[in-house]
């Protein structure tokens, strides 16, 4: 099963591979969050190594910041452009806290 697991995730690394470069971040951010918080998250954009990830509320936001270098980690081995820094803003507002 194992071996199984190793093969799954060598294929979707070549999957993202061949995306282009500035999109790997984006596809990449729900496979490595898992489904769980893959439905309450939306990857929004990726630009000059910051992912920006859309959270529905401020508890979403502090949780996932601390497990932010887990994920950054995960996001690194499988996108094409290196992510430095992940970004989390809240739904509805324009990323520093104003409403949209």
């Amino acid at each position: 099963m194992e071996q199984a697991g190793r093969g799954l995730e060598e294929i979707v690394a070549q999957s993202l591979r061949q995306a282009p470069a500035g999109e790997t971040p984006l596809l990449a951010w729900p496979l490595v969050c898992g489904s769980g918080v893959a439905e309450r998250t939306r990857a929004l954009s990726y630009m000059d190594g910051v992912l920006r990830v859309e959270v529905p509320d401020a508890g979403w936001k502090q949780e996932l910041q601390t497990l932010a270098p887990r994920y950054l980690a995960a996001i690194n081995r499988y996108a094409t452009a290196p992510v430095h820094r992940i970004e989390f803003v809240l739904a509805g507002t324009d990323g520093i806290g104003r409403p949209r």
